[in-house]
């Protein structure tokens, strides 16, 4: 749940939520659409249904769109999709990153901060800092 909760605020604070809630939207359009314009598609969530075949590239086949609009629809919900799938990871990936290098410079900071004032160290201080380097040699 955790890490839900991390993704989730990755994702609003660098505004990709954004892009992917217009994503969702896009396909429950696309879906609406489909129901007007191709005859195999019945339901609104067998639109939902294409939408998403398409949009993850996956085409099980199931469902083959036979309209002009309905081939549009899908070309854009597939480029779409692409977008999605390539952009959300890499932004989740690049943000934790630069999250991991902030949080190991503040921890060398740290550790340097407690080295310059060695002989000041308290006893359990110092076992502390013998612990931390046991831990980053085991690494």
């Amino acid at each position: 749940m955790k890490a839900w909760r991390r993704c989730y605020k990755i994702l609003k604070r660098t505004g990709t939520l954004q892009i992917f809630m217009s994503f969702l939207l896009f396909l429950c359009g696309a879906s609406f659409v489909l129901v007007l314009a191709e005859p195999e598609i019945d339901t609104f969530g067998d639109g939902l249904w294409y939408c998403f075949v398409a949009a993850t590239t996956i085409g099980f086949g199931d469902i083959c769109a036979v309209t002009r609009v309905g081939r549009i629809v899908t070309v854009l919900v597939g480029l779409y999709g692409i977008l999605m799938t390539a952009m959300v990871p890499g932004v989740v990936v690049s943000y934790y990153m630069e999250y991991l290098k902030v949080r190991e410079k503040e921890t060398i900071s740290v550790f340097l901060e407690q080295l310059e004032r060695l002989p000041e160290l308290s006893k359990e201080e110092l076992e502390q800092l013998s612990q931390r380097i046991r831990e980053f040699e085991q690494k």
